[in-house]
């Protein structure tokens, strides 16, 4: 009905702006079909062409009130400089086509860049939950990017698993470096999610070893509470030096600027 509220399109903040374009199409096409009017994108619902057809005259008026919806739902999530680029266009499909075109070609510095983002990552001084996360975002912005094809292929699908875990496990700091060398070891290789269980579980292990004073702080300093810096108060043991020495060389019989 025309007066009820659209929550799912309330819910949607996302506007296309050039440099989100895989995730805004991933957002719009779940959008269109939850709403059972993604065909019009594919073009399966193609626009009635059987005038003889009885009923012709209702069926195009419905397939252009449908067509028409779309474009706005479009423009509205789209800047007013792209939605303008697409006043052209009369059907949705087109509109679609015209704008895949425009930002998939553009995606290869995207990719790029995301892959000297997941190369430079490093736990530091990250707990394995945030590093996961951090990490995680990367990867899921390098899928979208993707081509569908490649994801449905098993065999493609293995191997980027295989690649995650050997970013994840470069990455992470040298206390996980005993468990990495157990987890290259398995075969089958683990999925990265088991991995990750099993970091969370070592992490506990680790901090619960340096609370006790077992480790010593060099091995995992990110647990570890900085020692506290002497306040000004508290002077530092100064070394004797006679009236007549050289604090520079420590010679007696003339000052430093003789030196």
């Amino acid at each position: 009905m025309t007066g009820e509220k659209d929550d799912s399109l309330q819910s949607i903040s996302m506007q296309l702006n050039r440099q989100n374009y895989s995730y805004w199409s991933y957002v719009m096409r779940n959008l269109l079909k939850g709403k059972l009017i993604w065909g019009y994108v594919s073009g399966t619902f193609a626009k009635p062409t059987n005038v003889g057809d009885e009923n012709y005259a209702d069926h195009i008026d419905i397939w252009d009130a449908c067509n028409s919806k779309n474009i706005i739902w479009i423009n509205n999530f789209a800047l007013q400089s792209i939605g303008i680029q697409l006043a052209k266009y009369e059907t949705t499909k087109e509109v679609w086509d015209h704008l895949e075109r425009l930002y998939t070609q553009s995606n290869f510095p995207k990719q790029y860049q995301l892959a000297i983002d997941i190369h430079a990552l490093q736990q530091n001084n990250m707990s394995i939950q945030e590093f996961y996360s951090t990490m995680s975002n990367l990867w899921d912005q390098l899928a979208l990017i993707e081509s569908t094809q490649l994801r449905k292929f098993a065999p493609y699908i293995t191997c980027c698993e295989e690649q995650r875990l050997v970013q994840s496990l470069m990455a992470l700091r040298d206390d996980f470096e005993d468990l990495c060398g157990t987890i290259l070891h398995h075969n089958p290789l683990p999925s990265v999610d088991s991995v990750v269980n099993e970091l969370l579980a070592e992490e506990i292990r680790l901090k619960s070893r340096v609370d006790k004073g077992i480790l010593s702080s060099p091995y995992s300093s990110v647990f570890v509470v900085p020692p506290r810096l002497p306040s000004n108060n508290q002077s530092k043991p100064q070394t004797k030096i006679r009236y007549d020495e050289c604090i520079f060389c420590k010679q007696k019989g003339h000052w430093k600027a003789q030196c």
